[in-house]
């Protein structure tokens, strides 16, 4: 038995075995694919990153906090670039977004997607050249739709007949013809939670295939000849294993490439296939590398062109949290720890469902080790919560720990890059973490810690 498979439990102890089968060599083993790349145990056994112990990054920047392998970031980039030489790869700015990642992200040779006016000024703002943009979202203003089309953006994914028509208005007054990409919804079953499975027919994104919204909305904007049309766009969920829902899905898109062809007489050039390339979160996860992923949806791209004597368009895809997802550990503070009944250990952290909500929205699992020292203590069954005033409030559902964790512990929790500080919020008026970016030895913050002046701030009274 490793560390961390007990993050995989999912109530099932029988097939992992008791406490009493583990040593404490598995509760202070890192399992390297749940961890960022340059993230290690050094001599005494407190984890570091970069050269940095968790120790000297809690006593500079405080806990909770979210911790970014600047270097393992850029070798992600790099290993999706490789991976698509000839393609286009999109960073999904909505698994985290911030003026330092836009800045790795635009360096390492990637393009960006963003799917709301915010996102959209954070990248402008970090220098992202426009045409390197991809504009996402379901109801995107007429505001946000012009502030797209004055700055350059390079493609607009229109998602309804309503934005069709705001987008062909704007684009006439200001007398420019923006590149779009339709979004189809291909009724493909991701294998996912529902609430993120995005290309089943009872959804509010894209055009649905099966009812033939999408050969409409595509006839419509061929015919009013305002906006140009570069091709079709799909995209079927997020943390995906199984990739044969990414074939079904290449097929039924570049199937309707060729009826619009046969109908209009004009072939797409580009085709996007979307992101949600799953991470490996506790040992039960195991993702496809880059390079896997590119073999297999361009066989099927190149195959299925063939047998529709279609020329093959121009590929890309949207990796969001397979590259910032891994890059990322959040470090907290043990302040209490309860014994509930022999049942399980209750380990509380200084943070919780405020910068880590997905525990408690999707029933994700994550893993967690101590960070601020090894044990020699036998582990315990633990469960992870956090400090707020909510039952739902946990971080890690199931972890070996050491028997001797105690308040003061350090630990952290791997693979928290994609969803966490983007998704993280206020409540019971906790301030959100900062994001500190360690690389060759040296930290620095680039989202700063908030403070209860910021929450009063916006509270006008």
């Amino acid at each position: 038995m490793r560390a961390h498979e007990a993050g995989a439990l999912h109530g099932d102890l029988g097939s992992r075995g008791p406490a009493w089968l583990r040593t404490p060599d598995d509760v202070n083993h890192l399992v390297p694919q749940l961890w960022p790349r340059n993230v290690a145990r050094d001599a005494d056994g407190t984890l570091a990153v970069g050269g940095l112990t968790a120790r000297a990054l809690a006593e500079e920047f405080g806990t909770p906090a979210y911790v970014l392998d600047e270097g393992d970031l850029r070798s992600r980039c790099r290993d999706f670039r490789a991976a698509f030489p000839d393609q286009d790869v999109y960073y999904a700015g909505k698994a985290f977004l911030c003026r330092a990642v836009v800045r790795v992200i635009a360096e390492e040779g990637l393009h960006l997607d963003v799917c709301t006016g915010g996102e959209l000024r954070t990248a402008l703002a970090a220098g992202m050249p426009a045409e390197r943009i991809g504009f996402h979202g379901n109801n995107k203003s007429v505001a946000e739709l012009t502030r797209a089309v004055d700055a350059g953006v390079g493609r607009i994914i229109v998602d309804s007949f309503h934005e069709i028509d705001r987008l062909t208005g704007i684009a006439r007054e200001r007398g420019v013809r923006p590149k779009v990409l339709v979004r189809v919804t291909v009724g493909v079953e991701a294998h996912t939670h529902e609430f993120i499975a995005t290309a089943h027919e009872d959804q509010k994104f894209g055009f649905s295939l099966a009812g033939g919204a999408a050969a409409q909305a595509a006839f419509r904007i061929l015919d009013e000849d305002v906006l140009e049309l570069r091709g079709l766009h799909s995209h079927i969920g997020s943390q995906i294993f199984d990739a044969s829902g990414f074939e079904v899905s290449a097929r039924r898109v570049l199937a309707l490439q060729a009826q619009i062809r046969d109908a209009r007489g004009v072939e797409l050039p580009e085709l996007d296939l979307g992101g949600g390339f799953g991470i490996a979160y506790t040992t039960q996860d195991d993702p496809a590398t880059p390079q896997d992923l590119s073999k297999r949806l361009n066989k099927i791209v190149d195959s299925e062109c063939a047998a529709l004597s279609l020329a093959v368009p121009h590929l890309s895809v949207e990796p969001g949290r397979a590259i910032v997802g891994p890059a990322v550990f959040t470090l907290y503070e043990v302040g209490t720890v309860k014994d509930v009944d022999g049942i399980r250990t209750y380990v509380s952290v200084d943070g919780g469902m405020s910068d880590n909500i997905r525990t408690a929205l999707y029933d994700a699992s994550y893993s967690a080790t101590i960070a601020s020292r090894s044990s020699d203590a036998s582990p315990i069954l633990a469960r992870v919560v956090g400090k707020h005033c909510e039952s739902g409030d946990i971080v890690v559902k199931d972890e070996f720990l050491p028997a001797d964790v105690q308040p003061g512990d350090l630990l952290a929790v791997p693979g928290t890059g994609a969803y966490c500080r983007s998704m993280a919020s206020n409540y019971n008026h906790v301030p959100r973490p900062p994001v500190v970016a360690v690389r060759d030895g040296k930290a620095r913050v680039i989202v700063r810690r908030e403070t209860e002046d910021d929450l009063l701030a916006l509270d006008v009274g």
